[in-house]
C-alpha cells in the first residue's frame, strides 16, 4: 500500500534482465561505471530459485551494487530495500542493504547508508537482506535520515572475503510506511517527518513537514526535546507528550488549539508558556484572545509583555487574556529596585529632568519622589545619550536642581516597553500578588483598554499603573482590589488601586478595599460610576482617613454618579501642573447621587476637599446634588466639604457656578448649601439687620449674592413693604449679609445667599 505522497511514483527498479546498463558499481551517479559488459558480473537465465538474476564474482573488499535511478525520500515515508541473494560457490561473504544519500543539489548528506550485514554460510541457501530507510526514529527503522537527505540510490554491497560468486534477484523498493504509519488514526508523528527530540537538533522542518501532511488529523508530538530554531507555525491541532525546549528562538504559533492549556502541554513550564501564548496573541490574526483555561499559573519573574512579543513597539488591533489565575511566586525577581539620581527641572520642558547624574541606573517606569512632585509621576521614557528623563507629568513645584529618588515596582503583566498598544482586554483574571508582585503596568501610550471582572488580590505595591498616555479612555469595570497593606492604619500604607494620567476614563462598578488612594487620576473627562471604596482602619476614635479618589488637574470635566464613598473624601487639586500661577479655576466637577459613610474620625474630617496649590485660586463649576452623607455611631462631623491650606488658598471672591443642593445629612451638624436659605427673626426693631450663614456656603467661601428676601412672618405693622438694600461678603469671615430697611422694623425673613458670582 503506497502512502498517498508516493502515488504515482514508480519506485520499483528495473529487473536485471533488461540490462546492467543501470546498474552502477560504485554510488549509482551517471558519471560512474556500471556493471553491463564488466567481466565480474553475468546474466544468468531460469535460476532454480530466482528465474533470471544477475551474478556478481566479488573483487573488490566492498563490492558496491547501485541502481542508477533516483529514489525520492518524502518526509514521512518509510520505504524497504530488499533482495534475496545465494552463494554458489568460492569464499563465503556478507551482503547488506547500501544506499548513496544526496540533498536537494545531488551533493551527498552524511547519513547512516548500509544496513546490517548477513553472512552466507551455506551453499545453495537462499538468504534474504532488507533495510528500512526513513526519517522517524521508529523501532525497525534501520536508517533514520535527516530531513536534509530527499534522495538516493538504493542497492547493497557484497563484503568479506572475495574470489565468490553470489547470485542476485532482483532488487525491491516499496512503500513501507503503512507499516509504521496506520492510515485510519488521527495523527501524524513529528519523528515521521525527521524530528529528533534530543534538544539540539533544529527539529523545525519536520514539525513543519509534520503539519502539512496531517490534513485535518492532529499532529503528535512524542518523548523528547524538540529544540525549534525559527518561527514556527502550525495550523494542525498539536498533541504534545514531548516538550519544545525553553531556549528556542522563535516564536511558536499554535493556531488550531490556541490557549493556555496547549501551550503549557509544549513547554511544560508555567511561565514559559505563558510568555510563549502572550507572544503568539501578538503575532497572528487567527485567533483575537488568550484563554488561561481557568489555570492557576505561578510566575517566578515578571512578564515582559513586549519582551515576550519580540518583533514590535506597537499594535493597534483588539487582543484580550482572559480566565486564569495569576500568581507571583516567591523569588527574589519581584524585588523593586531603587536609585537617586540629581537632575535639572525647568518648568518650560515641564516633562522633563535633564542633567540626570548615572542616567543607567534608572529604569523606565519607575516611581519618581522629590520635593515638588505630586502622587505618581513616573519615568516615561530614560534617554541616556542625552542624559535625559521623559516624565508621565508635569512637576508643580520642583526647585531647579536637587536629587531625586526612583522606585522600580514590577508587575506580573508590564507593557510599558510598548511605545503604544491600543484596544487591550483583560478579563476575568485574578492577580495574586501575595504582597510580593505589584499586578498591570500600561503601555507608554494607548486608547481604549478594558480591565474588566477582574480580581486584584494583595499587589505588594500598585493595581494598575500608567507611566504614560497608555490609559487613555480606558475602562475599567466590575473589579475588586485588595490592598496588601489594610492591617495597617490608613497614614501608614503606601499601596495605590490604580493611577492614570490621561483622558476619557470610565471607572465603573468596582470595589476598592483599604488601599492608602483607589485612584490618583490626572486629565479629564472621567466618569466613576456605581464604585464602593472604602478605607477605614483600626487605629480608632478620630484616626485620620485618606483620598479615596485624588484629581490632580484643576479643570477635570469629570462626574461622580451611584458611588459609595466609605471613610475616605474626594480631592480636588492640582500636583500635575508645573504652573501653579495659572489663571485656570478648579472645578467642572459634578458628583450627583452618591453615599458618604464615615466612622470613628475626627470632627474635623470632610467627605469632599479642594487642595489649592498656589495662592488666591478659585472655583468656577461645581456641583454636588442629592447625596446622602452619614456618619455612624456616635461621631459627629462639622461640614461633608473643606478646603485643605497646606500648599495653597482660595479667592472667595472669584468663585462661579457651585451648585450644592438636595443633599441629606445625618450627624453633619453644618448641611452646606448653594444657594443657601438662611432663616433669620429679628426681636424689636432696627434698620440693619446683620444675618450670618453661619459657615453653611460650601468650602468657606464667601457671601457673594443674595437670590432674594422671603418675609416668612409678619413684618412690623409700620413696614410699607419696600425691600431692604442688600450688602454682601459682611463679617470677619465675609460669609455674612447685610439688610438695610427704610425704616426701624422687626420680622422673620429667608435670606437666600450664594457664594458665587451670577452670569
Amino acid at each position: 500500500m503506497n502512502k498517498a505522497v508516493t502515488d504515482g511514483i514508480d519506485l520499483m527498479p528495473p529487473a536485471f534482465a533488461d540490462g546492467l546498463s543501470v546498474w552502477s558499481s560504485e554510488n549509482g551517479l551517471s558519471t560512474e561505471p556500471t556493471y553491463d559488459g564488466a567481466s565480474n558480473a553475468a546474466l544468468v537465465s531460469a535460476d532454480a530459485d530466482f528465474g533470471d538474476c544477475l551474478e556478481i564474482f566479488k573483487t573488490d573488499s566492498v563490492q558496491p551494487l547501485r541502481w542508477t535511478g533516483t529514489t525520492p525520500m518524502t518526509p514521512g515515508c518509510y520505504l524497504r530495500i530488499s533482495a534475496r541473494v545465494k552463494l554458489v560457490g568460492g569464499n563465503r561473504p556478507y551482503v547488506r542493504i547500501a544506499s548513496y544519500a544526496m540533498d536537494s543539489s545531488g551533493a551527498a548528506v552524511a547519513v547512516d547508508t548500509t544496513g546490517d550485514e548477513v553472512f552466507l554460510e551455506t551453499y545453495g541457501e537462499v538468504y534474504e537482506v532488507s533495510a528500512v530507510v526513513g526519517q522517524g526514529a521508529r523501532g525497525g527503522v534501520d536508517l533514520i535520515w535527516s530531513q536534509p537527505a530527499v534522495a538516493a540510490h538504493f542497492g547493497l554491497d557484497l563484503t568479506g572475503d572475495n574470489n565468490c560468486s553470489v547470485r542476485i534477484e532482483s532488487i525491491q523498493i516499496e512503500d513501507a510506511t503503512a507499516d509504521f504509519l496506520r492510515t485510519l488514526m488521527d495523527w501524524v508523528d513529528v519523528r515521521d517527518y525527521g524530528a529528533i527530540g534530543d534538544g539540539v537538533t533544529d527539529d523545525t522542518e519536520a514539525f513543519f513537514a509534520a503539519d502539512a501532511a496531517a490534513q485535518g488529523r492532529d499532529v503528535v508530538v512524542p518523548e523528547g526535546t524538540y529544540y525549534i530554531g525559527s518561527e514556527l507555525t502550525l495550523d494542525a491541532r498539536v498533541r504534545f507528550t514531548g516538550k519544545i525546549a525553553h531556549d528556542s528562538p522563535g516564536r511558536i504559533a499554535l493556531t488550531h488549539n490556541y490557549n493556555y492549556d496547549t501551550y503549557l502541554d509544549a513547554f511544560q513550564d508555567e511561565q514559559v508558556a505563558l510568555e510563549r501564548a502572550i507572544g503568539a496573541l501578538y503575532a497572528f490574526t487567527d485567533h483575537d484572545s488568550l484563554d488561561l483555561c481557568g489555570r492557576q499559573i505561578r510566575l517566578t519573574r515578571p512578564v515582559d509583555v513586549h519582551a515576550a512579543v519580540g518583533d514590535r513597539d506597537t499594535y493597534g488591533n483588539r487582543r484580550a487574556i482572559r480566565n486564569g489565575h495569576l500568581e507571583a511566586a516567591n523569588s527574589s525577581d519581584w524585588d523593586e529596585s531603587t536609585a537617586t539620581s540629581s537632575a535639572s527641572y525647568d518648568a518650560s520642558e515641564p516633562l522633563e529632568l535633564s542633567n540626570v547624574a548615572n542616567v543607567a541606573q534608572i529604569e523606565q517606569g519607575s516611581l519618581i519622589t522629590g520635593t515638588g512632585v505630586g502622587r505618581e509621576v513616573y519615568v516615561r521614557e530614560v534617554d541616556i545619550p542625552n542624559a535625559k528623563l521623559v516624565l508621565s507629568q508635569p512637576l508643580y513645584a520642583a526647585p531647579a536642581s536637587q536629587t531625586y529618588s526612583f522606585t522600580r515596582f514590577r508587575y506580573m503583566l508590564d507593557y510599558s516597553g510598548f511605545t503604544s498598544i491600543n484596544r487591550q482586554c483583560l478579563m476575568q483574571i485574578e492577580f495574586l500578588g501575595n504582597r510580593r508582585a505589584s499586578a498591570v503596568m500600561l503601555a507608554q501610550s494607548g486608547t481604549a483598554w478594558h480591565i474588566q471582572d477582574c480580581w486584584f488580590v494583595r499587589p505588594k505595591d500598585r493595581g494598575i499603573t500608567s507611566i504614560g498616555e497608555g490609559c487613555n479612555g480606558i475602562s475599567i469595570e466590575s473589579n475588586e482590589f485588595l490592598a496588601p497593606d489594610s492591617d495597617q492604619d490608613v497614614g501608614d500604607r503606601t499601596s495605590i488601586a490604580l493611577n492614570t494620567n490621561k483622558n476619557d476614563m470610565k471607572i465603573r462598578n468596582n470595589r476598592i478595599v483599604q488601599f492608602l488612594h483607589f485612584a490618583v487620576v490626572a486629565g479629564g473627562g472621567h466618569i466613576f460610576s456605581c464604585n464602593h471604596w472604602w478605607q477605614g482602619d483600626n487605629a480608632g476614635e478620630g484616626a485620620a482617613r485618606s483620598a479615596g479618589v485624588v484629581l490632580t488637574n484643576r479643570n477635570v470635566k469629570t462626574v461622580f454618579t451611584g458611588n459609595y464613598c466609605d471613610n475616605a473624601f474626594i480631592e480636588l487639586t492640582d500636583e500635575h501642573s508645573s504652573n501653579i500661577d495659572s489663571d485656570t479655576a478648579y472645578g467642572n466637577l459634578t458628583i450627583t447621587g452618591n453615599i458618604f459613610t464615615c466612622s470613628s474620625v475626627p470632627k474635623s474630617f470632610t467627605y469632599i476637599r479642594v487642595a489649592p496649590i498656589g495662592q488666591d485660586q478659585y472655583l468656577d463649576g461645581i456641583a454636588i446634588i442629592g447625596n446622602a452623607f452619614k456618619t455612624i455611631g456616635n461621631d459627629v462631623i462639622s461640614r461633608f466639604d473643606g478646603v485643605d491650606l497646606d500648599r495653597g488658598t482660595l479667592d472667595g471672591t472669584r468663585s462661579r457656578s457651585i451648585t450644592v443642593s438636595g443633599n441629606v445629612f445625618e450627624s453633619v451638624q453644618i448641611r452646606t448649601a448653594n444657594p443657601v436659605p438662611v432663616p433669620y427673626t429679628k426681636f424689636g426693631t432696627s434698620t440693619n439687620w446683620s444675618i450670618s450663614t453661619a459657615g453653611r456656603l460650601p468650602f468657606g467661601l464667601r457671601a457673594l449674592g443674595v437670590d432674594g428676601v422671603a418675609p416668612t412672618q409678619g413684618i412690623s405693622s409700620n413696614w410699607d413693604g419696600r425691600l431692604p438694600r442688600v450688602a454682601v461678603q459682611q463679617g470677619s469671615a465675609f460669609d455674612a449679609v447685610a439688610l438695610t430697611w427704610p425704616e426701624a422694623v422687626g420680622g422673620s425673613v429667608i435670606v437666600h445667599t450664594r457664594c458665587d458670582l451670577v452670569g
